[in-house]
């Protein structure tokens, strides 16, 4: 029910009530007891590694089994529109919003960080480390987080927005993607508790990586500029940026969101160029085939592996999984309410199976062409270069990207290649802002496309405040924080996820079946 006049004209009263009550009473919780509260959220993100991992495994696989099978059937001739409808954006457009959208800052931030760690620490997939065995291993674990499952774990929510919407002519909002199994039930108590869910999952997880995001433009402004790495630093960067991303969301989504997504997308293909040209070439190359073959030959064993909780484990981080792939899941499922919306919005009239294969393939090849360069040139630097972004990730994951810039020893052309990399993450840090804040008021609206501006303007600062928040209550160990804070709001939202895809496999018989009909008529 969507209030039309009042301090709550434009958007349920009940679910924003309820949504911004938990919000406030975490920040309260986090503030009020500043001592405990970063063991408390380390505790709840034991209890879900140790009790709920297995569950993000399964549901990982899952999607991107049940979206291949949806993809290659009868089902992926059915256009997200119009029969007669044709896509509003070009391809350049929209991937440059999907991949804005989907994986933003995380990917600038773990890129290097991750194959480094794997490398150098090992995973369960190979024995050994510091190998060139180790390194591949490490590159295709990294695909592995960052590629189809992830991308899949997106499209299950995008895909069930635009059959509501674009075929049954519903608002797009989260709620909805449930009306094939509930009809008009969504609408009342059932809708506002989806939407809640929702909204919190879509806050944390935004708040995550804006968290991530801030401390890497820290890093860069203390590569570039020598300005000192403190939490006072942080959150000026993160109340600046904040405030840059409300300007760009009131400008709305065929404005400051389009336009920043393309230059986004620009400056990607810029600094690839720089890693691939500058960088080991050969080895990135060559790295690129091997890895994606491998990986693609491995998925299944990966998809499959559940890491049972061994008997002298006290935390989540006595487990691998602990540190990435029950993180990782977690993180991708809490961002699935925003991207599926944002996705959903820029992906009328295209069919069911350019869809699919456009969100989950093409995206997850971007991220491998990305990781190559970026974690495959630290990689190559560990093997055969100078070495030293090993210790910098141990020391301070934030400098990853700028350890590599030094390792590649490449001059003025590096020091150039640190400003852009600074300057992407933050254009990312905007564009998730922007993007998250459009999501969080088309959901509180009950899938208004053009939430009024004050709604805007109130949730796109909630979102800074949570990650200021996140930030302080963390400490030393702000990073893991963040990271459960994603964890412990995906669980919720996981259970809403596998009904949707119930809804998605109804609502495609039942427009099949129409479309069979009319056809004989």
């Amino acid at each position: 029910m969507v209030i039309r006049s009042g301090i709550f004209r434009g958007v349920n009263p009940y679910s924003s009530l309820i949504s911004a009550g938990v919000i406030l009473l975490f920040i309260f919780l986090v503030l009020a007891f500043p001592t405990n509260s970063a063991s408390w959220i380390d505790s709840a993100r034991t209890i879900v590694t140790f009790y709920f991992n297995w569950w993000y495994v399964i549901m990982s696989g899952s999607f991107l089994v049940f979206l291949i099978a949806i993809a290659v059937s009868k089902y992926g001739a059915i256009r997200l529109g119009d029969a007669d409808e044709r896509p509003k954006y070009s391809y350049f457009t929209w991937f440059a919003m999907l991949y804005a959208a989907g994986q933003g800052i995380g990917i600038i931030f773990w890129s290097i960080a991750e194959p480094i760690f794997h490398y150098s620490g090992g995973t369960p997939f190979a024995e050994g480390t510091g190998t060139a065995e180790a390194a591949d291993m490490a590159l295709q674990v990294s695909f592995f987080h960052w590629g189809l499952n992830a991308w899949a774990i997106y499209c299950i929510v995008a895909l069930a927005l635009c059959l509501v919407s674009y075929r049954l002519n519903k608002p797009l909002g989260i709620r909805y993607t449930l009306y094939p199994l509930f009809g008009d039930h969504v609408e009342g108590k059932l809708g506002v508790v989806i939407d809640v869910i929702a909204v919190f999952a879509t806050i944390f997880g935004i708040a995550t990586s804006l968290g991530l995001g801030v401390t890497q433009i820290n890093a860069g402004l203390n590569h570039i500029w020598g300005i000192p790495i403190t939490k006072g630093v942080q959150l000026v960067l993160i109340a600046a940026i904040t405030g840059v991303a409300l300007c760009s969301v009131l400008s709305g989504l065929d404005r400051g969101i389009k336009w920043l997504s393309q230059v986004n997308m620009w400056l990607t293909i810029v600094l690839l160029v720089f890693f691939f040209a500058w960088g080991p070439t050969r080895y990135l190359l060559v790295s690129l085939g091997e890895a994606t073959v491998s990986y693609l030959m491995n998925l299944f064993k990966f998809n499959v592996y559940i890491e049972g909780v061994p008997n002298e484990a006290t935390r989540w981080s006595d487990m691998w999984q602990g540190w990435w792939t029950t993180f990782y899941w977690g993180w991708w499922i809490s961002w699935a309410p925003f991207v599926g919306v944002f996705v959903a919005r820029v992906s009328r009239g295209r069919t069911v199976r350019e869809f699919i294969f456009g969100v989950v393939g093409v995206s997850s090849l971007l991220s491998f062409v990305w990781i190559v360069a970026y974690g495959g040139t630290a990689l190559w630097a560990e093997l055969f270069g100078p070495g030293g972004v090993s210790d910098a990730v141990s020391s301070n994951v934030s400098m990853a990207l700028f350890a590599t810039f030094e390792a590649m020893d490449v001059g003025v052309i590096g020091v150039v290649a640190g400003v852009l990399g600074t300057i992407l993450v933050t254009t990312y840090f905007v564009t998730s802002s922007d993007s998250g804040t459009l999501v969080v008021a088309t959901i509180l609206s009950e899938g208004n496309e053009h939430p009024m501006y004050r709604h805007r303007l109130i949730w796109g600062s909630f979102e800074g405040v949570v990650a200021a928040v996140l930030l302080v209550a963390g400490g030393s160990a702000a990073l893991s924080t963040l990271q459960t804070a994603a964890i412990i709001a995906a669980l919720p939202f996981s259970i809403i996820m596998v009904l949707m895809c119930v809804a998605i496999v109804r609502c495609l018989s039942q427009e099949h079946s129409s479309s069979d009909a009319s056809d004989v008529s």
